[in-house]
């Protein structure tokens, strides 16, 4: 049987992280930038974490 593929479109979206966890980059940050504030482009800069909810599904997707 072969070996299975990791979703190559999620691995490049998602890291994990030394304890485990899964870091994500925010939507809303390619364009239409001139009407978002400043506060909220800084504030879409960041990583942030999966929710527990999509952890099982994320995981299987790019450790496959």
């Amino acid at each position: 049987m072969p070996k299975m593929k990791s979703n190559r479109g999620a691995a490049k979206r998602f890291r994990v992280t030394a304890s485990g966890k899964i870091k994500r980059h925010h939507a809303y940050h390619s364009h239409i930038l001139t009407k978002k504030s400043s506060k909220r482009k800084r504030n879409l800069r960041k990583e942030s974490m999966i929710t527990d909810a999509d952890i099982k599904r994320v995981r299987r997707m790019i450790l496959a």
